[in-house]
């Protein structure tokens, strides 16, 4: 086996255990984490996957979003997302099947929050 052989899928996504809560600037309920897209070499997270919406579990829209348009709030225990709603809602996101989380993927996600582009390839 080659040592030089890249992955299919750079990113591996780690569910949460429980629903962290995220509310916007204002204090308004957004939605939860649903999960964090982590670096399979790094162990980094890169991306938070958003739940929006839905009632008893079903209906619900899922939201890629760069993590570094979260902050921690530690006192809270919740996250605040630092965009607008209507952008988030707006975004990059899917209902039944998740997309594959890939380079092109991640640079769309990125291009579309203004935010920096990773390079998945280094980790």
């Amino acid at each position: 086996m080659a040592d030089n052989i890249t992955p299919t899928q750079l990113l591996v996504q780690a569910n949460t255990a429980h629903s962290v809560k995220v509310e916007s600037r204002d204090g308004d309920a957004v939605g939860t984490v649903y999960s964090f897209m982590v670096h399979k070499r790094s162990g980094r997270v890169t991306h938070a996957v958003l739940s929006l919406g839905g009632f008893l579990g079903m209906g619900k829209s899922y939201y890629p979003i760069p993590f570094s348009l979260l902050q921690f709030d530690p006192v809270r225990d919740l996250y605040v997302v630092t965009i607008d709603r209507r952008l988030l809602e707006g975004g990059p996101s899917w209902a039944n099947n998740a997309p594959v989380f890939d380079q092109a993927y991640a640079d769309r996600v990125a291009s579309y929050y203004g935010a920096a582009s990773d390079d998945l390839t280094i980790g």
